[in-house]
């Protein structure tokens, strides 16, 4: 059995870059980081919910 392929934070952040930020396409980034696109499109979903956590004001 094959072990599942570890990605950094990094690469993973450099990855959503290109798509979010860059204007490239899911399919461009996961052929040339040689990824799934679904991988890809699950990284990007992750960040953005990650980012609305974030901007959700606290009122105590």
């Amino acid at each position: 059995m094959t072990a599942r392929k570890q990605y950094t934070k990094e690469l993973k952040l450099d990855a959503v870059g290109l798509v979010l930020d860059q204007d490239h396409t899911t399919s461009e980034v996961s052929r040339s980081l040689e990824i799934s696109a679904n991988m890809l499109r699950r990284w990007i979903r992750e960040y953005q919910a990650d980012e609305a956590d974030q901007d959700r004001v606290i009122v105590v």
